[in-house]
């Protein structure tokens, strides 16, 4: 999960400050220090993390904290602030899209950052935006560069222009072109990856500029090499001059620096991050939401964001129907499980509901879910309507039909049942209900 070491420190250390009621200067000094080391482990650019430090401390000494009746959620307050403008500030970076189509995005980065698998996830993005993308093969270096761009591109249901090994330029301007007279109004040309000392293919991403129109250069950068990958960006901005930068592996880094240090070095920002594997798997990078992220608050908006990308909202309302006229059945449920996959797993989901961070990954059974799943798919059309006909002959073939046991069958029945309950003592008296769900019980 990103950033997990960093929010487990900075949580420890604010429960801390928490339990102190009034602070004084060295309380506050003592928690910065462990702050600082914190966001060292998680491998943030030295001259980063000290700036960053101070900044915090001298607002921290001002009058909002020392004077208030709430010190220590004054302090969370100025390091998520701080945080937000470390990164980038409260709005999240946007790509100018031209009045004047085509607008051209050129993507370049080191070799195995996975700049093809992201230009077809871009593709995708823009797709889904209501946008006509088109990929472009400009890597005629790495053995089937071409034909992988080609498989990811029909698997995001984006067309891709080629050209063979024509030279990079002669591709790019073939294929804005190209785009104007299909109406394509986004060009994202995917370069080979190089070694940023390799002047050589650093100049042949010139002469792509010199014939066409770039209008947005994305670096591509993996957020598990911490600071290497702040090197690189910093490399690449003073070779090419890149707007933005796209960080992918950002589930798989629990240190966070690469994220935490790298406007700051450059001067530029992070536009997107990949998620995941998957081609659905790359957010809009929010400073503010993943600020909140870090200190243990959440990010509900991208949660909700989520679900409503994912769900069929006409679906929705008519299993939440189904569900308040008592007519909820497992199919539903089967129907809710893959909505909870396409959101990338409870897991992805904890750590977007404040406090989900303080869940470790590993007390959660995502294979639990799998064998639920299973469990519902050795039913019969007929039990998955009215499980109530389930009988101990019937459970004994779900369970052998699903790899599970008679017990796992029993409990995924009491919990439907339970849930099916509930449903009735909410439509019978929703105020009542209302109550006791403020009252925590």
């Amino acid at each position: 999960m990103a950033f997990e070491s960093l929010s487990q420190r900075l949580g420890g250390v604010f429960k801390r400050l928490r339990g102190k009621g009034k602070l004084s200067e060295a309380d506050i000094k003592a928690a910065m220090r462990e702050v600082r080391m914190a966001l060292l482990e998680a491998d943030v650019n030295y001259t980063v993390a000290k700036s960053f430090i101070a900044q915090v401390t001298e607002r921290a000494m001002g009058h909002e904290v020392m004077e208030s009746l709430t010190p220590a959620q004054q302090v969370i307050k100025i390091v998520n602030e701080e945080l937000t403008q470390l990164m980038g500030g409260e709005e999240a970076a946007r790509i100018h899209i031209k009045s004047k189509p085509p607008t051209v995005i050129m993507l370049c980065g080191l070799q195995g950052n996975g700049k093809t698998t992201h230009a077809a996830k871009l593709g995708k993005w823009f797709l889904k935006a209501g946008h006509r993308p088109l990929l472009v093969a400009c890597d005629v270096y790495r053995p089937a560069a071409i034909d992988q761009l080609q498989v990811v591109g029909k698997q995001a249901g984006v067309p891709v222009f080629t050209m063979g090994t024509e030279k990079p330029e002669v591709i790019a301007k073939a294929a804005v072109a190209h785009a104007k007279d299909y109406g394509n109004d986004i060009v994202i040309l995917d370069t080979a990856g190089r070694l940023h000392v390799d002047e050589a293919l650093m100049a042949e991403l010139g002469r792509i500029r010199e014939a066409v129109t770039v209008d947005e250069v994305l670096l591509v950068v993996d957020a598990m090499a911490g600071q290497d990958a702040v090197n690189v960006a910093k490399a690449f901005n003073e070779a090419v001059a890149v707007d933005g930068i796209i960080l992918t592996k950002t589930d798989g880094d629990t240190r966070g620096g690469a994220a935490l240090s790298v406007k700051a070095v450059t001067g530029k920002p992070i536009k997107f991050q990949g998620t995941g594997e998957k081609l659905d798997d790359l957010e809009v990078f929010h400073p503010g939401r993943m600020a909140s992220r870090i200190l243990g608050m959440g990010d509900v908006l991208t949660l909700i964001e989520k679900a409503q990308e994912t769900q069929d909202q006409k679906k929705a309302a008519e299993t939440a129907k189904r569900m308040m006229d008592s007519k909820f059945d497992m199919n539903d449920m089967l129907d809710q499980l893959a909505q909870m996959k396409k959101m990338g797993g409870v897991s992805a989901m904890l750590s977007m509901l404040p406090g989900g961070a303080k869940v470790n990954p590993d007390d959660v059974d995502e294979k639990a879910f799998v064998r639920v799943e299973a469990i519902i798919l050795s039913m019969t059309p007929a039990e998955r309507a009215k499980p109530a006909i389930i009988n101990p002959k019937r459970k004994r073939r779900i369970a052998a039909g699903s790899g599970t046991s008679v017990e796992e069958v029993n409990r995924l029945l009491r919990q439907f049942e339970a849930m099916q309950k509930l449903m009735k003592q909410v439509k019978k008296n929703p105020r009542a209900f209302g109550r006791r769900m403020n009252m925590g019980f």
